[in-house]
């Protein structure tokens, strides 16, 4: 099975913009760079990933557009949307062979309706004329307003990273469940299967992920991905290998026949990827 996975992050904590994680955070306070992920993957048919930013700087942007390594297939970088200079900030970004998308750090902004704003809508026709991707760091509580916003920009292609990170810690399931049906309706909406395990509490077990992982098969279908979220994934103490064995546990027997899919192709597809 190969894997190109649509969901990684590297770090330096000495760099200049660098926020999280702190020292809070005892198993991820460390460099993470690509040889560290290269043997993490040593076992695998690894195609290699998408480098998303984990900081909101234009400076942890421009250094991930820097890394020269083949793991690196494709980098979803950041950019203050409201800033009157952000049209030409994307203009600039889009000239990087490996720039795909962009992230706004949507979970950390109190305003849950800040993606709405008419500040940000100057970047988005950037964003658009420049075939870039949005990737949406959502929680729950931002699923009606990012409806709203994938319907007033319907040519956007925007997928929710970590399906919007769902109460799995107190295995809820509504209203998320009925909210992400009626966002996989939408053609422009992908979805990535990452990020639940550190949803999850202490201890919780991963069969708890079960009805989560079921219900975004049956509503993305083909337009589900997966990713890692490594080095997160550290965080609760599982490793790289541990999460892919966990996921093809999870989506059982009815999603094996679709698993190069799910591993590989969506996420090639979405980011427009040569493979």
């Amino acid at each position: 099975m190969r894997i190109l996975d649509s969901h990684v992050h590297f770090w330096q904590i000495d760099r200049p913009g660098h926020r999280w994680p702190g020292e809070d955070w005892p198993r991820l306070y460390r460099n993470f760079l690509p040889d560290d992920l290269r043997r993490e993957t040593t076992a695998l048919d690894f195609a290699g990933a998408i480098l998303v930013q984990s900081q909101p700087d234009d400076r942890d942007t421009d250094w991930l557009c820097e890394l020269d390594d083949p793991l690196v297939r494709a980098v979803v970088g950041w950019v203050d949307l409201t800033d009157s200079g952000a049209p030409c900030r994307i203009v600039e970004l889009a000239g990087h062979p490996k720039l795909k998308g962009l992230r706004p750090m949507l979970q950390g902004i109190v305003d849950t309706e800040w993606i709405l704003r008419p500040a940000v809508s100057a970047a988005i026709e950037a964003m658009l004329d420049h075939g870039l991707r949005f990737d949406a760091l959502v929680e729950p509580r931002h699923l009606p307003t990012l409806d709203t916003f994938a319907t007033r920009w319907p040519d956007l292609q925007i997928v929710i990273d970590h399906a919007a990170k769902p109460h799995a810690s107190h295995n809820e399931l509504d209203p998320w469940r009925d909210q992400i049906a009626a966002l996989a309706e939408r053609p422009n909406l992908w979805c990535k299967l990452s990020g639940l395990r550190t949803e999850q509490a202490v201890g919780q077990a991963i069969g708890d992920l079960r009805p989560y992982v079921a219900h975004l098969v049956d509503s993305f279908g083909e337009r589900l991905m997966w990713g890692s979220d490594w080095p997160v994934i550290c965080h609760v103490g599982d490793s790289y290998v541990d999460w892919v064995v966990a996921t093809l546990d999870l989506i059982g027997d009815s999603g094996r026949s679709d698993q190069d899919r799910l591993f590989h192709d969506a996420a090639a597809s979405f980011y427009t990827i040569d493979v």
